[in-house]
């Protein structure tokens, strides 16, 4: 059998085991109206049915994939027409290449990764497009035991440690452009750390993040759940920060596409978009969360063991070095819709911060890139589907650890304002 006859042939398995032991699934259609028999008939005939009936949708084995797993598992794509064929990818950079060349429709992605390629950063250029934004928060960084041993208990430690003990340190992220690097940048530099100087940075596939760091290739690192909290389960690592600590409820993964797909496939879009919006609302629900860990921990999916997934994605967080906490701001993913729009002060966000880090030489157009990637108006169209509420503006106000507050104003200056960069 073939490696992806064997995926495959996991997926499914995991899906009706999914279904057979859910008490919750009638439950759920009854109290949220969502059917898992609807039929694609609630289409309208004509021009609202789906291009394309099957959808196949990557995913990198993270807490964070939830929506995408449950919208498949539990038939809220039924409802709009659709199958979602959930294809479990090795590495951001395969997501990237498969987008591009039409192996996947879309994906679970990272914000940043998007708008890195439909600028041509690194090389692959290609227009881009963003569905809907995932979910907010649930990142962190992970500091290796050796560095606690020295003393290292936050970041101000960190910083102290590396400036009196010079030598070579290495943190990892995920992807150059992608959300885990510009958490760690961000981070380090508000601590005083320069990231393109006074480290070093590799990148690294999440799910091996931890292995890499049990065998002393790095001192930190930067990625999605559950794999902060099984390095603190392995006791090879510590939470130093939460990415919920650098921008609490911040934009993290987003539903991925390109131009030209959307284009040719603007219903199968909507329609995909509603699916994941119905999924979202129903992983919200706190009840649902501890049967979603145990669905996503299968191998088909995250691979993890099931208790190391579901405390974070409950909310309770532990460091590793004795402190815990109720976390208001753990990984959510829908907040009655305000988690999933497309805000295009998310988008023109992470532009800043690669021109901040010499990942651009010019300031872009940061408003007119983000219109043209984010998908308002299949959003909204969704949204109408879905019966979510839909933002009255797609431009949104934070203030970051640092201080600094971002409303997408004025980009350029913002970008130019920060004391470490490129």
């Amino acid at each position: 059998m073939s490696e992806d006859s064997k995926s495959s042939s996991g997926l499914v398995s995991s899906r009706r085991d999914f279904l057979k032991g859910s008490a919750l699934v009638g439950a759920a259609t009854l109290a949220g109206g969502v059917g898992m028999a609807t039929s694609a008939s609630a289409w309208a005939a004509g021009s609202d049915k789906p291009e394309k009936t099957q959808v196949k949708i990557g995913f990198i084995p993270l807490t964070d994939c939830a929506s995408v797993v449950v919208a498949a598992a539990m038939g809220f794509d039924k409802k709009y027409g659709i199958e979602i064929i959930p294809s479990k990818e090795a590495s951001w950079a395969g997501v990237r290449d498969k987008l591009v060349n039409g192996e996947l429709d879309a994906s679970h992605v990272l914000y940043g990764l998007i708008y890195g390629v439909h600028l041509g950063i690194g090389g692959i250029k290609n227009d881009m497009a963003v569905l809907m934004n995932l979910n907010n928060n649930g990142q962190a960084i992970t500091l290796s035991r050796q560095l606690l041993d020295l003393g290292v208990k936050d970041g101000a430690a960190l910083a102290k440690h590396i400036k009196a003990n010079p030598r070579e340190y290495t943190f990892a992220n995920t992807f150059p452009t992608g959300t885990h690097a510009m958490w760690l940048n961000y981070w380090l530099a508000s601590q005083g750390v320069n990231p393109l100087k006074d480290v070093k940075t590799i990148v690294v596939p999440p799910p091996q993040m931890v292995a890499n760091m049990r065998v002393g290739n790095m001192d930190g690192y930067c990625v999605g759940e559950p794999w902060n909290a099984r390095a603190i389960a392995d006791n090879i690592g510590y939470t130093i920060a939460t990415s919920q600590d650098i921008w609490a409820d911040h934009p993290e993964k987003v539903l991925g596409t390109t131009a030209k797909w959307v284009k040719e496939n603007p219903n199968t879009a909507r329609a995909l978009t509603a699916a994941i919006l119905d999924a979202s609302r129903w992983i919200d629900n706190p009840k649902n969360r501890p049967l979603v860990a145990k669905l996503i921990s299968d191998k088909s999916y995250v691979n993890a063991p099931e208790e190391v997934i579901a405390g974070r994605f409950l909310g309770h967080y532990e460091d590793g070095i004795g402190r815990k906490w109720e976390d208001k701001h753990y990984m959510r993913f829908f907040r009655d819709g305000q988690v999933n729009a497309p805000y295009l002060s998310d988008g023109m966000w992470f532009l800043t911060q690669h021109k901040r880090w010499g990942l651009l030489a010019e300031d872009p157009d940061y408003l007119g890139v983000a219109k043209a990637i984010n998908q308002i108006d299949i959003y909204k169209q969704a949204c109408s589907q879905a019966r979510v509420p839909v933002p009255k503006s797609f431009m949104r106000s934070s203030k970051l650890i640092d201080g600094k507050v971002w409303d997408g104003k004025d980009p350029k200056a913002y970008a130019a304002s920060f004391a470490i960069k490129a």
